[in-house]
């Protein structure tokens, strides 16, 4: 893809890893202080699903793998 969105948020993603050396363990501890400081000031944090959709989307996939 070639959207304009994606490449932005791409290159603000790998300057934020260049800015811990690519240090998973420091990016990681940067984002849940982040999440911390947000949830502080009033941010709705919503909590990742805890397992994935029991039913596939199975229009979205023929559509995604239409063009194969």
């Amino acid at each position: 893809m070639t959207d304009s969105i994606i490449k932005e948020v791409r290159a603000i993603r790998e300057q934020h890893a260049a800015s811990f050396g690519f240090d998973l363990d420091r990016i990681f501890a940067d984002l849940q202080a982040r999440q911390i400081k947000h949830a502080a000031e009033g941010w709705t944090i919503i909590p990742a699903p805890a397992s994935p959709p029991t039913e596939p989307n199975l229009a979205l996939q023929r559509t995604r793998f239409a063009q194969r």
